[in-house]
């Protein structure tokens, strides 16, 4: 038997090579891991804030402006959406058969919808509409990203509530695109909307924004996914995750026109969509409106009457041949005279059909919410 005073093993504490190459091989990941998540978080930012710039009033415009239509006046507002001041316009003043709230497209403002806001005037709505953070004639250093539409219509909808004026006007939404995310996922609020209108409008921040990245970045988006979802997140918060989808079927039974172009190149009719998610919307008072018809069924063109989408062309192939004679820097006397010689009316020119579908679609919902 040993006693307790024999020498006891000694460890020489020296560590096999295997162990060795480990440890350094752990030691180099972790290291490249950190370089690889730090570099893509501030690649994503730099890439993502540079697809959200400041969207404001072009110079030159194929676009109707206020001032080409002076005979419809128009009240200007103002409300806070987070830190930021938004302009708002309201129109028809003294009609009474209900609000259309207009959601406009990124990169574009109150003007850019001009026709939709006189096409409904004119056919007996109160309109409301306004430019959305980092856009026009509201605040913002630019205007954010693919959630904050639906934060400002959020805000805009606050507004209406607090004016006796408008509150009790049943209240319909229009959007298109960032607008069409906006007024569908909207409904997960506690609004009181009678029907919705959802132009090419896609279901997720998310969605979108790695269906864009995979047209820019390949298979590098799927990768780059987790650092985008931090993004989002730190931006948006919980707003980042709202789904058009969700927020439909959350609304129990409220009407629902959904619509795209089966020929959209900005939000993939089978891909970022809502339409594409048809099979899990369970509201039964959604309808789907599939624009297929050549030249009409893109991300925008499907407003356009044909008349404007042969003129849109014409035009289009005068300032290609400005650019041929003069090259990239057209001189400016000849781009003025170019801009001046447009028929903005003509250039919008809404298809009566598109849009009588939607008419009579939110006066069918009104008769319902009447009864």
């Amino acid at each position: 038997m040993k006693s307790i005073n024999d020498p006891q093993p000694q460890h020489t504490g020296s560590v096999s090579p295997g162990r060795r190459r480990l440890k350094v091989f752990l030691i180099i990941f972790c290291a490249a891991l950190v370089v690889f998540c730090v570099g893509s978080f501030v690649a994503i930012k730099t890439l993502y804030d540079g697809n959200f710039p400041r969207a404001g009033r072009s110079q030159y415009s194929t676009y109707l402006q206020f001032e080409d239509a002076p005979e419809y006046e128009k009240e200007v507002v103002h409300f806070m959406s987070g830190r930021n001041t938004l302009t708002g316009y309201l129109f028809g003043d003294g009609n009474e058969k209900g609000l259309v709230v207009i959601a406009h497209g990124l990169g574009s403002g109150t003007e850019n919808y001009l026709q939709e806001i006189i096409y409904f005037v004119d056919h007996g709505w109160t309109v409301f509409a306004y430019d959305c953070t980092g856009s026009y004639a509201s605040e913002g250093r630019s205007t954010m990203g693919l959630a904050q539409s639906q934060l400002d219509l959020h805000a805009a909808l606050t507004y209406i509530k607090s004016r006796d004026d408008l509150a009790h006007l049943p209240i319909m939404l229009f959007g298109h695109s960032w607008g069409g995310y906006a007024v569908a996922s909207v409904l997960s609020y506690d609004h009181p909307i009678t029907a919705v209108a959802s132009v090419a409008g896609y279901n997720t921040p998310m969605e979108m924004l790695i269906e864009e990245a995979g047209r820019i970045m390949g298979g590098l988006a799927y990768l780059e996914y987790p650092i985008m979802w931090l993004y989002q997140t730190i931006l948006f918060g919980k707003a980042a995750w709202i789904s058009a989808v969700d927020s439909i079927n959350k609304a129990g039974d409220t009407p629902v026109m959904i619509i795209h172009g089966d020929n959209d190149k900005k939000i993939s009719y089978t891909g970022a969509a809502i339409i594409a998610k048809r099979s899990k919307i369970t509201n039964p008072n959604v309808v789907y409106k599939t624009c297929s018809q050549e030249g009409h069924n893109g991300h925008s063109d499907l407003f356009y009457s044909e008349a404007a989408i042969k003129y849109r062309a014409e035009k289009n192939r005068e300032y290609s041949e400005l650019t041929e004679r003069y090259g990239r820097e057209i001189p400016e006397d000849a781009k003025a005279a170019y801009y001046q010689g447009i028929d903005r009316f003509l250039w919008h020119e809404l298809d009566s059909a598109f849009m009588n579908d939607i008419n009579r679609f939110f006066e069918e919902a009104l008769k319902n919410h009447a009864g």
